[in-house]
């Protein structure tokens, strides 16, 4: 075998080996696309859970900059009837995060451990104590965030028709401050809007998001929100799925989150998130392997979800699998390149994007080689336990 052959064999290889990995999570987009794109699904008419009391809990650290925002934001939703009651869980905060929000109007719930650290704490210690208070259903929004006006209404009406547990469409709340908002505005269109609403339309629980979700007391005394990794929302997720619960996806209910579009927070916040995410996938997909061979086929789609890679990977192996010198690892390369971007174009449409952030994807070669270069960062936070390391926003910069 000439030199020449043998690296024209390796290389097929390595094309067959990306084809391969990137397969399912083509599958996986290609189904949650379509499925966005079908009718909606009739929802329930008649109130089964007739609650009279909402707790709008918002998990806070160091968060002054922006929760007096932020309550105000909560303060001026509908709430249909419901008493709503915003309660703001000031956790190990260094700073006037529990005054801020005491003088917006919030009920305060402090929090000091210096060994357990992290939302998901943060929520288990606002939950158990609103649960012993009777609360009947409960939202769950961040510190940085603002929320539509029938965000209450929507969310509380779909608990009140019977949902274990609802999501309502998160979005980012700064996409004109750079190229790299506007990039994340268009990933957070696919992945916070059309593969819930793809799930959701097909009958699947949509998944959590950690960001404008909630659920009904019934389901918390059934699923304890025991979650503390780096990505607790996508846990108690799994946690849901595998109690058989549902998650329903509130498509006309908006939070807004900023996302920082510079300097440090933004490592940071990617790191966490897709590292948090390998990690999970590690821990939790043999689970749902199990749960497969044992004809539990609800656990199939968020196996799925766990192998598809975040998009700049997933496409960085469809590129690798498209120019190896095999017709089968190219074909399924330029199909799943197809596919990617029909998810993206839809997700810009029925997200109410514009032709700015189809532009945006001019600048996707960049992203990908900087998410690339993250790669240590994200093996790094696989690694890690879990600890609350609040994202430097640009907000909060600018005020210093």
């Amino acid at each position: 075998m000439t030199p020449t052959s043998l690296l024209i064999a390796i290389w097929c290889c390595i094309g067959l080996v990306a084809a391969v990995v990137s397969l399912p999570g083509t599958l996986e987009l290609f189904g949650l696309t379509v499925g966005a794109l079908l009718p909606s699904r009739p929802r329930s008419a008649e109130p089964k859970n007739r609650f009279q009391r909402l707790a709008l809990v918002v998990p806070a650290h160091n968060e002054e900059a922006g929760i007096g925002a932020c309550v105000a934001s909560l303060r001026r939703a509908d709430g249909a009837g419901i008493e709503v009651e915003i309660v703001v869980v000031a956790d190990n905060c260094e700073d006037r995060t529990a005054e801020l929000a005491a003088e917006g109007g919030a009920r305060v719930l402090v929090r000091q451990d210096s060994k357990l650290r992290g939302k998901g704490y943060a929520l288990d210690f606002a939950f158990k104590q609103l649960l012993a208070e009777g609360t009947g259903a409960f939202l769950v929004v961040d510190a940085d965030t603002e929320v539509s006006t029938n965000f209450v209404r929507n969310a509380g009406s779909l608990l009140q028709g019977g949902a274990d547990a609802v999501q309502c469409r998160y979005l980012v709340r700064n996409p004109g401050e750079s190229i790299r908002t506007r990039l994340m505005n268009v990933a957070f269109l696919a992945f916070n809007v059309v593969r819930p609403r793809g799930r959701d339309r097909l009958g699947l629980s949509c998944g959590i998001y950690g960001n404008g979700f909630g659920m009904l007391r019934e389901t918390l005394e059934g699923v304890p929100y025991l979650a503390a990794s780096l990505v607790e929302d996508l846990e108690y997720h799994l946690s849901l799925i595998q109690a058989g619960k549902r998650v329903q996806f509130v498509d006309h209910a908006v939070v807004r989150g900023a996302i920082p579009s510079s300097g440090k927070g933004v490592e940071t916040q990617r790191s966490r998130w897709e590292g948090g995410r390998l990690r999970i996938l590690r821990e939790r997909a043999p689970g749902l392997i199990r749960e497969i061979a044992h004809g539990r086929l609800r656990a199939v789609e968020p196996l799925l979800d766990l192998v598809l890679l975040p998009l700049a990977f997933h496409v960085t192996l469809l590129i690798v699998a498209a120019s190896a010198p095999f017709s089968l690892a190219r074909v399924t390369g330029l199909v799943g390149l197809a596919v990617v971007a029909i998810h993206l174009l839809v997700a810009v449409i029925i997200g109410g994007g514009g032709w700015r952030d189809i532009a945006s994807l001019l600048a996707a070669p960049f992203y990908v080689i900087w998410k690339l270069l993250l790669i240590p960062a994200l093996v790094r936070s696989s690694s890690g336990d879990s600890t609350w390391v609040r994202t430097e926003r640009d907000a909060h910069k600018k005020s210093n």
